[in-house]
């Protein structure tokens, strides 16, 4: 499906088809664009859409690099100097993904060679030619975005031309709710199981499945009014039948068509600016006008304003404002800080712009409507603060790869960035952000500074579409840890970088490395975690030893980031429980009724990867060398489960050990009948499929789908995928060597007797988790089955060493392992079961794998942001309002930040006949707030 591109290339893709899906991928290979400007927000555009995976991208600049690009532009080395901008970084871009071809153009932009591209990308440009190609790129079809940043302060714009198709609108997941009950009227009601449906109102869904009032499985999507949480209105039901049971609403997602305005047009159109801080409205309105004004000096004066020089365009401004208020305060830290390049805020406006590329060549996701504005300018100093004193002076040009950030903060301000100490723990899509931007800015790069990196993960294929220091050469190289590999990688962009790379998992086991002294001797941590528990551990380590903390993670298009400022701001705090959303056992078990719970194989099976029975302890009692040991942990988690646990151990080690390949065969065969025919058969002899319940109403209704038997057919090739992989999985657990040729198994499916099965009415069902523990707790096992085992496994064979036995650890990215072959099989004859539709390979990867997709555009954005909020940290801004945190959603350029809360408050009071004694403490860093125990 990806046309011109090969299988590595799908390999390579992964993530973004997780986000992106399919078609938008196809579609991108298809397209070419065009990146004008390769100073450092171009080069930052430009990498998030190599690694995206277009068919072509062409950057364009006719300058020559210079020092003041070094404090942004990362593939520029120190001999590039005095040599084109774009042919410089053509062979680092092109390194980014072979499937991407690359090419620089170092003549000046022209009308002919736009028409050769889909997209264009403006940056680094004059007014004039944005509005020159802008009437022009609209004329022509061909979607345009602008970006631009200077100093604190960005601007991004979107010209999709008339009439724009959005094919998905947001990326979700359609919504689907589970039916309870429709009513007979105009309009009907349908009622769900679930307490929250999830539509919204002017949602479009179908519905399927529905039993009775059949006429609506083919009654085409309906537009939907929502009532509550869990009901909304269709259309008139009241000629149609009555309603039995049954039914799935599934949202429809619709197109949409959405019109843009050319530059020009939109340039005095106040209704087109999208907020990026609502606390800053009258900013952004200013800052559309500023942008404009500064160009008008550029194009005067041949130059950007001195870094703080008087220079002021107010007077000029509000000449021809419409604003009632101009935010004079903005123009003068504008033209103060224009002639600075800061990474930090390329990265956010970068990530920002590259993924409207994206949906300009995919229509997946809504663009940008039109213009977004962008500023950091609380960033500066505080008023009051600590630090040297802005001038002309201090922020003037030095001659060093800094000079960009040294026009917005100063000399001083550099030196003090120097000397930090940063613990960067993960190094992975954020974490290799992250350590481009402290490179550019030169975290820790000075006499006494320096950053420790910890990861303790190898570098993998599909790491490679989002996180950019590393190489395919890097791939299954056992030395080339990620963090040593990043490591190095941001020293070759900044050779003063002090930076040393650890692989340790950071834990309690580690506290022997990341101890107190190590903390102490932190000037900060920054936090590019995947997982929340982690995040809580050292949210918890920086609480205890007072130490800010950088947080932020990524799920696709959306990303957060959190400032944690010791005895300012909220701390991470402790990790929430998600046994709210835990799906039952019982349901897996018995009563799925959606994809997601039939995916659940490792739960719910006994078999090669399941989590239940065949565990990594079982395998210590082989060649039963610790038998003893083995034997009191397994009785120690319950008689319940060490009567499962046993069992099957002694399977493996007994008369059921498969002694060659036709065993294996043969036991998945009968692994098939059980879980597919004969558990089913079972399910319907307790429950058949006419059962009531104590109210008179169907069993089988609502959330629980009655399910059917299967019949085995060598000939279906679920059936067949199924034998295949679990016969494989069983071979390796016993050192046996299997065949994927499905003529040889099926000769062998020939000789397998399948036993006849017979329901037992002795067999109980349970319908909750809570009947399954009570029942464990009464102790009503067989107890002489358990003490038979005991004693049969307390006792080594004969010949132990050739009872050897190898556990199987789970690894979704290996397609020769047959681990995803039979976890898709598996759940796909469960789906069949209960009339479940069925899921690809894809998805089911995705939901078993329970992977966290990311892409480029977000983590880059994140990682912008996060060191946005370094800046102040360094600086040590002592007001709340100086920090924010950030959320994102760039399918819908949806884009927040806001002022962090501050610590929680609690008193602690001590009463006396005379007086009362009330201290006040701040949960979260420091004080008696900061001890673990008071949290």
């Amino acid at each position: 499906s990806f046309g011109v591109y090969d299988n590595s290339f799908i390999f390579w893709a992964l993530c973004g088809r997780y986000v992106l899906g399919h078609e938008a991928m196809r579609r991108m290979g298809t397209a070419n664009v065009l990146i004008a400007g390769m100073r450092g927000l171009g080069v930052e555009i430009a990498k998030n859409v190599i690694l995206s995976g277009v068919k072509s991208v062409t950057v364009q600049d006719e300058g020559l690099a210079e020092w003041m690009d070094f404090s942004s532009q990362f593939f520029l080395l120190a001999s590039h100097l005095g040599q084109n901008r774009a042919m410089s970084s053509l062979s680092q871009l092109s390194a980014l993904n072979p499937h991407v071809h690359v090419s620089a153009h170092t003549g000046p932009l022209k009308e002919t060679l736009l028409q050769q591209f889909q997209v264009v990308v403006l940056t680094d440009s004059s007014l004039d030619d944005q509005k020159r190609f802008g009437t022009f790129c609209h004329s022509n079809g061909i979607k345009l975005i602008v970006a631009d940043t200077k100093g604190l302060c960005g601007q991004l714009f979107c010209d999709f031309g008339e009439d724009f198709e959005v094919l998905d609108t947001d990326g979700e997941t359609p919504a689907s709710a589970m039916i309870d009950h429709i009513t007979k009227a105009d309009p009907g009601v349908v009622t769900c199981i679930e307490q929250r449906h999830g539509f919204v109102d002017g949602s479009t869904v179908s519905l399927s499945e529905v039993c009775g009032m059949t006429k609506l499985n083919s009654y085409g999507p309906v537009d939907i009014k929502v009532l509550g949480p869990d009901s909304f209105s269709i259309c008139d039901t009241s000629s149609f039948s009555e309603y039995e049971k049954g039914g799935v609403a599934t949202e429809v997602k619709n197109t949409k068509i959405l019109k843009f305005k050319p530059l020009d047009e939109a340039l005095v159109d106040p209704e087109l600016l999208v907020m990026t801080d609502y606390g800053k409205m009258t900013k952004h309105q200013t800052l559309h006008l500023a942008f404009q004004a500064l160009h008008g000096f550029v194009k005067r004066v041949g130059r950007l304003p001195k870094p703080r020089s008087q220079v002021t365009m107010v007077t000029e401004l509000n000449k021809v404002s419409q604003l009632d208020q101009l935010d004079e305060g903005v123009v003068q830290s504008l033209s103060f800080t224009a002639c600075g390049d800061l990474a930090p805020v390329n990265a956010f406006i970068g990530g920002l712009a590259a993924q409207e590329v994206l949906k300009a060549c995919t229509g997946k996701f809504t663009p940008l409507q039109q213009w977004l504005y962008f500023d950091a300018l609380e960033c500066l100093p505080e008023d009051g603060g600590e630090g040297e004193q802005l001038t002309e002076s201090t922020c003037s040009p030095r001659g060093s790869r800094y000079d960009g950030q040294t026009a917005v903060f100063g000399s001083g301000f550099q030196e003090r960035l120097g000397e930090q100490k940063y613990f960067l723990v993960g190094a992975g899509a954020i974490g290799c952000e992250l350590l481009k931007n402290f490179a550019l800015i030169g975290l820790g790069a000075g006499e006494g500074g320096h950053i420790t990196v910890t990861d303790m993960d190898s570098i993998e294929r599909s790491n490679l579409n989002r996180q950019f220091l590393f190489r395919s050469q890097d791939i299954g190289v056992r030395e080339k840890q990620k963090s040593e590999v990043a490591a190095q990688a941001v020293r070759v962009m900044n050779p003063n970088m002090n930076i040393t790379a650890h692989q340790n998992r950071l834990d309690p086991d580690s506290e022997q490395v990341y101890g107190h002294t190590f903390f102490m001797g932190l000037d900060g941590v920054a936090a590019a975690l995947d997982n929340v528990e982690a995040r809580v551990y050292l949210d918890g380590r920086c609480v205890q030893h007072q130490r800010p903390m950088l947080e932020g993670g990524t799920l696709g298009s959306k990303g957060h980031t959190l400032v944690v400022v010791p005895h300012l701001t909220e701390s991470y705090g402790p990790a929430k429980t998600g046994s709210q959303n835990a799906i039952p056992l019982c349901t897996l078990k018995n009563f799925p009724h959606r994809i997601e719970h039939t995916l659940q194989v490792r739960r719910i099976h006994a078999g090669p990867l399941g989590e239940r029975s065949w565990s990594n302890d079982a395998y210590a009692i082989v060649p039963c060398r610790d038998a003893a040991g083995f034997l009191e942990r397994t009785l120690g988690r319950g008689e319940a489960e060490a009567l499962e646990v046993l069992g099957c151990v002694w399977g493996g080690v007994g008369g059921q050990r498969p002694q060659g390949w036709e065993d294996c065969v043969g036991w998945a065969r009968r692994q098939w009948e059980t879980l597919y025919n004969n558990d089913i058969a079972q399910l319907l002899h307790c429950f058949p499929s006419d059962q009531l319940t104590s109210s008179g109403l169907p069993f089988w209704s609502g959330a629980k789908r009655c399910p059917h038997p299967l019949t085995f057919d060598p000939n279906n090739t679920t059936h067949m995928d199924y034998v295949v992989a679990a016969a494989n999985l069983y071979g390796q657990i016993y050192g046996i060597v299997g065949t994927r040729d499905c003529s040889a198994i099926r000769s062998i499916l020939e000789r397998v007797h399948i036993p006849a099965f017979t329901p037992k009415s002795s067999v109980k069902i349970h319908l909750t988790d809570k009947e399954m523990e009570e029942e464990r707790e009464s102790g009503n096992l067989d107890t002489g089955r358990l003490e038979e085992l005991q004693k049969k496994l307390s006792s080594p064979p004969v010949n132990s060493a050739v009872l050897q036995m190898h556990p199987i650890d789970f690894e979704k990215d290996d397609d020769s392992n047959f681990h995803m072959d039979y976890i898709v099989a598996a759940s796909n004859l469960r789906a069949e079961n209960y009339d479940i539709p069925t899921a690809d390979r894809h998805k089911s990867k995705l939901i078993a794998g329970r992977i966290i997709p990311a892409i480029a555009t977000t983590t880059a954005a994140v990682a912008g942001l996060m060191c946005v909020e370094l800046y102040k940290l360094v600086q040590s801004h002592r007001k709340i309002s100086s920090y924010r945190s950030g959320y994102i959603n760039l399918a819908v350029q949806y884009c927040v930040l806001s002022e962090p809360l501050g610590p929680q408050r609690f008193i602690v009071s001590q009463h006396s006949p005379n007086r009362t004694l009330g201290l006040v403490l701040g949960h979260g860093l420091g004080g008696l707030g900061g001890c673990p125990m008071m949290r």
